[in-house]
């Protein structure tokens, strides 16, 4: 192999050089519909039609079930692939697969680790996808890519479940080119990014409803129009569950969790109703999800990826259950299209100290935006405002994941 072709292979499985092309000004849009998304994976040889799918929609908690259930399924021996978004870091985060524990062999091929796909692994499908949608005149967007490199990858590992996100929406959204699932879950539907699912809860229910498949189950939050209309339009039986599930034994903390678990337990009870319900404990003991009313003990902080009005209304009930009597001290930060009006005049009280960071992304609420719809009393946070963990408040970092990535960083939190 010459210098050129060892230099053209390092390039190909750089993830730098992979995440550079995901963030061009070409792909880093959102485009939804489904053409585009059908016609690569015809061109990979429809990988998502070997793949078991359950196939999670809603505005809040669809990643909470997610990892539930993936967490679950693994520990009930199945090799399983997690598909998720957005990322905290790293695209490979929202890409993960069941592998054997590197600390512990599972028996007969029991428990694995669900590990994010390699740098390398992710870097070369992205370059191979790209590469072969630009020779067919595909103009993929970025989440166009991903779920392609997803379904490949998946399928060349030969995953028993798929456990799969929707990014936005669900009619129109990439990963709806699935034909058929072991079943559809919808959490709970809020108002959010209305200029592009509707202005109404009753118009992105409609969008969310597209995920329900024909003659497939479909586990619902609550009973709307939209989803029986839809269900009985493709003969799809429905169920609604009882929202209260015990949350004692979820390594997940928040109020809010009691839904997303009980819809999680729905569908383990539906798909695989063989596992056993000591498995299904060890399995909530063991969830992993970031950033959702995650504790840091040695920082006595939270830290809550709640970007919209449900969202923080799901932490400050969280916030009054769990510490009810403490002084709170906040860093909230947000994309400038979310409804912050709703969000500021919601989770802030008087005797809070409330700080606003005008973070590192084109569409982030200055501190001014947020300042003048605020309530309380507030000061701008940078990166020279001394905050001290250790002063007996406790710090809840909230709103945009691209915010938390970035705090998080500065102040060393590892997760």
């Amino acid at each position: 192999m010459n210098k050129l072709d060892v230099g053209l292979k390092a390039q190909l499985t750089d993830y730098n050089t992979a995440a550079g092309l995901l963030t061009s000004s070409g792909k880093f849009r959102i485009s939804l519909g489904l053409e585009r998304i059908r016609a690569v994976l015809d061109l990979l040889g429809s990988p998502q039609d070997k793949l078991d799918c359950i196939h999670v929609a809603g505005t809040n908690g669809k990643g909470s079930v997610c990892a539930i259930l993936a967490s679950v399924l693994n520990e009930a021996g199945k090799k399983v692939g997690l598909y998720t978004s957005p990322h905290i870091f790293k695209y490979t985060e929202r890409i993960q697969i069941s592998s054997p524990s590197p600390l512990t062999p599972p028996p007969r091929g029991g428990r694995g680790v669900l590990t994010p796909i390699s740098d390398d692994d992710f870097a070369r499908y992205v370059f191979e996808i790209s590469a072969i949608a630009e020779k067919n005149n595909v103009d993929l967007t970025e989440f166009e890519i991903l779920t392609a490199v997803m379904f490949k990858y998946f399928a060349d590992n030969n995953v028993d479940v798929v456990v799969l996100e929707t990014g936005l929406g669900g009619r129109f959204d990439a990963t709806n080119v699935i034909k058929k699932n072991l079943c559809s879950i919808i959490t709970h539907v809020d108002l959010d990014h209305t200029e592009r699912l509707g202005d109404t809860i009753d118009k992105i229910a409609q969008e969310k409803a597209g995920i329900i498949k024909p003659n497939c189950p479909c586990i619902v939050y609550e009973g709307k129009e939209a989803y029986y209309d839809r269900a009985m339009e493709v003969n799809a039986p429905l169920e609604v569950i009882v929202p209260y599930a015990d949350i004692s034994n979820l390594a997940l903390k928040g109020a809010y969790q009691q839904e997303n678990l009980a819809l999680a337990l729905a569908a383990i009870d539906l798909c695989f109703p063989n596992i056993s319900q000591d498995v299904v404990q060890k399995g909530l003991q063991n969830v992993k999800h970031p950033c959702r009313f995650q504790y840091i003990e040695d920082k006595n902080l939270i830290i809550d990826g709640g970007h919209n009005p449900n969202g923080i209304s799901a932490l400050l009930q969280s916030l009054e259950l769990n510490y009810p009597n403490e002084k709170r001290r906040f860093i909230f930060g947000c994309l400038k299209n979310k409804d912050y009006k709703k969000m500021v005049q919601t989770l802030f009280s008087k005797n809070d100290e409330v700080y606003f960071y005008h973070f590192n992304h084109n569409n982030s609420a200055s501190f001014k935006e947020l300042k003048e719809v605020c309530p309380v009393e507030c000061k701008e946070f940078t990166k020279e405002t001394n905050i001290d963990f250790n002063d007996g408040k406790l710090t809840v970092i909230c709103g945009s994941l691209y915010m938390l990535a970035e705090l998080m960083e500065f102040f060393n939190i590892k997760i």
